[in-house]
């Protein structure tokens, strides 16, 4: 009489050949993830500038914001006739950060010298400022290449409505 069911040997190489799949899979996934959120954060930012563009191209300046989080005056003053949502936050769940008109954030060569000059920043998946060269007369300087993982900590910025740091565009994770 011959009894049905799997050796042990047999179930062994079926979990060994799980785990080589998984143990390739699981990190492109997961850059995957961290790809569209950073998309995703660029969209909300690039709708985000549009709406203070609006703003500025109706009253001649940005709404007034000192650096930060973005506050319930600053929504108030985009939403509805300039946006239907304000955007808040970016795809990691970090908030935006927000300067509207004179002032200066912590980035080298950005600054903010009119009423209607603004800058949006989201810090990325580490929450915290990376700091980066701007160079004003070579702004494609300040574009970075997607290398891995700690790519998605770059901070993403738009000065005046130019991205000034951002992943170059074309490029695929490693």
């Amino acid at each position: 009489m011959k009894r049905k069911g799997f050796t042990l040997i047999e179930m062994l190489i079926v979990v060994a050949i799980i785990g080589i799949l998984a143990a390739l899979l699981i990190p492109n996934a997961m850059a995957a993830l961290q790809k569209s959120k950073q998309k995703g954060t660029m969209k909300d930012m690039n709708s985000l500038s549009s709406a203070v563009m609006d703003y500025i191209t109706d009253k001649g300046y940005a709404p007034t914001h000192n650096w930060g989080s973005i506050t319930p005056s600053f929504i108030s003053a985009l939403a509805g006739f300039y946006l239907k949502v304000v955007p808040t936050r970016d795809q990691w769940g970090n908030p935006f950060h927000v300067l509207g008109g004179t002032g200066n954030p912590p980035y080298t060569n950005i600054s903010c010298q009119s009423a209607d000059d603004y800058v949006i920043a989201s810090f990325g998946r580490n929450r915290s400022v990376n700091n980066f060269n701007y160079d004003p007369n070579s702004p494609e300087t300040s574009y970075f290449d997607i290398t891995g993982m700690a790519s998605f900590d770059e901070d993403l910025v738009i000065w005046n409505g130019s991205w000034v740091h951002a992943p170059k565009a074309g490029q695929t994770t490693t």
